[in-house]
């Protein structure tokens, strides 16, 4: 297992039903970090950490996942590491958590989870939501497709770079800046393989994003390309066994049996992503709507 990093520093509570805390860690960097203690499940932790870094494995974009230490001391003394549980409120548990990278200094950089359709269309990596499909599908995420949208702050400079000094460079590297692509990132893996069941309960509609917009390129199964073929071909059982290593035992109880039923079905479902793809494609909400028939 990867060496943890250590939370050093609280920032701000995040939105959601998992209750996360940004914080800061030793390394400088931020990390958005689930609790083993949240009120969704404890297994939500396992998901996040195994789906994520198999997303990684098919060339999606998603954060960098760490094993975050969470000492007693930062608790103890921080007010709002806590989780809200009805009318009460408990300490957020010590010891090993989640971590999700933050995609840079949180006072520097703007994080959207919404884009009007203009700038969803010109996303520089939008292609990513047809291969987040591919991995829902095959993992059976029974949550929406979340997802984030970022530009790096770099860009800016790079364009007052391009001129001389004075306003009107300025507001032309603004203009250009403001023109710039965004990047999406996915997120949220943590109710992959049904949240704390473990179990797959396909249905046509899960795992597709909300936006339609993203699938308009798709007109056949090729669309799908070059994710389907790396999860046929290179997702193999020792693959599988290698993420599953990196997951604390404390995360799913220290069931490892469960791990490796878990761990064997996925390696099996990899052959019916196709299928569940045209179960998709053949739903009343046509996800795909330049899907033709003679592509099917």
């Amino acid at each position: 297992m990867a060496v943890m990093k250590l939370a050093i520093e609280h920032v701000r509570r995040m939105r959601g039903g998992a209750q996360a805390h940004l914080m800061r860690c030793e390394d400088d960097a931020y990390y958005i970090v689930k609790f083993q203690n949240n009120p969704q499940h404890l297994k939500i932790l396992a998901n996040e950490m195994l789906a994520t870094r198999l997303a990684a494995r098919l060339g999606l974009c998603v954060p960098q996942v760490e094993v975050v230490d969470v000492r007693p001391e930062i608790i103890a003394y921080t007010p709002d590491l806590v989780m809200q549980l009805g009318l009460g409120r408990k300490p957020c548990a010590a010891g090993k958590q989640f971590g999700s990278q933050f995609p840079g200094h949180p006072a520097q950089m703007t994080v959207h989870d919404f884009l009007p359709d203009e700038q969803l269309l010109c996303v520089r990596n939008l292609p990513d939501f047809l291969g987040v499909l591919v991995l829902d599908k095959w993992t059976c995420n029974t949550n929406g497709r979340q997802a984030i949208f970022f530009r790096d702050p770099g860009d800016l400079a790079v364009a007052a770079g391009n001129g001389s000094p004075g306003n009107a460079v300025m507001a032309l590297a603004a203009n250009t800046y403001s023109m710039a692509g965004y990047t999406a990132m996915m997120i949220d893996f943590g109710f992959c393989f049904n949240a704390g069941e473990w179990d797959f309960p396909d249905a046509p509609l899960r795992g597709l994003y909300m936006r339609q917009r993203v699938y308009q390129t798709v007109d056949g199964m090729n669309a799908f390309e070059p994710w389907l073929s790396r999860l046929e071909n290179q997702i193999t059982e020792r693959v599988l066994g290698e993420e599953a290593a990196q997951i604390p035992p404390e995360w799913y109880g220290g069931d490892w049996d469960a791990m490796e039923q878990l761990i064997e079905r996925l390696y099996k479902r990899r052959q019916r992503v196709r299928e569940l793809i045209f179960s998709a494609r053949n739903s009343g909400r046509d996800p795909f709507p330049n899907w033709k028939v003679q592509h099917a």
